[in-house]
C-alpha cells in the first residue's frame, strides 16, 4: 500500500533584509558579517541581488544602550529555508543589534534573474569615529525640558493673588466696616 504524501514545491522568492550593526563596529567586523551573509546565501543555492551600506543613522529607540547604528540592506532570491538560516547567523553575530526580513515577491523565476556585480559588491565601511556628545547630568536624568532652562532657574508659575496682602490693599476704611457695632437691645 502506497502512502499518499503531499509535498509543496519550494518556490524561489525575493527577500529583503536590513540588519543594524553596532555604531562602534570596525570595518573588519562589518566585513565578516557581510561575508557570513554571502556565504549563507551561496550555501542555500540562492542569489544575492543587491547590497547597500546605508551608514550610521539614528535609531528610533535605544537598542542595547545604543542610540545609533550602522544600517546594511541586502536583497536576495532563494527558498524559504534561506531566511531562517540567514536570521540564525545574524543572531549569532555580536556586531548585529537588530535585523528584519521582508518578503517582496512570492514567485520569482530564478533563471531569469541577472545580477550586476557592482550591486553585489560590499563596499568597505570606513565610518568616521563617532563624536561623543557630552550631555549634562540634568538632561540625562530627564530634568531638563528641551529648549528650556532648568526648573531651578525658571520663574515659578504662581498666581499673583498668592502674593497680595489683602489687608494692605483694602486700606483703613475696610477695617472700620469689619467692626460692626453690636445691635442695641
Amino acid at each position: 500500500m502506497a502512502l499518499a504524501t503531499t509535498t509543496q514545491a519550494l518556490r524561489n522568492k525575493e527577500y529583503e533584509t536590513i540588519y543594524i550593526l553596532r555604531p562602534d563596529v570596525d570595518a573588519d567586523a562589518a566585513e565578516r558579517v557581510q561575508a557570513r551573509v554571502a556565504e549563507v546565501i551561496a550555501r542555500e543555492n540562492a542569489k544575492l541581488v543587491k547590497v547597500e551600506a546605508w551608514g550610521r543613522r539614528k535609531l528610533a529607540y535605544p537598542v542595547a544602550k545604543h542610540k545609533k547604528g550602522v544600517y546594511v540592506y541586502v536583497k536576495y532570491v532563494g527558498r524559504g529555508g534561506l531566511v531562517n538560516e540567514l536570521e540564525r547567523n545574524l543572531k549569532l553575530s555580536d556586531a548585529v543589534l537588530k535585523f528584519q526580513t521582508v518578503l517582496n515577491v512570492e514567485h520569482v523565476d530564478f533563471a531569469a534573474i541577472t545580477v550586476d556585480p557592482e550591486e553585489v559588491k560590499f563596499a568597505r565601511l570606513e565610518l568616521p569615529p563617532e563624536e561623543e556628545q557630552t550631555e549634562s547630568r540634568e538632561k540625562a536624568l530627564g530634568l531638563l525640558d528641551f529648549n528650556e532652562a532648568p526648573r531651578s532657574m525658571r520663574e515659578r508659575e504662581v498666581p499673583e493673588e498668592a502674593f497680595v496682602d489683602e489687608e494692605a490693599e483694602a486700606g483703613p476704611e475696610s477695617k472700620k466696616e469689619e467692626k460692626e457695632e453690636p445691635p442695641a437691645t
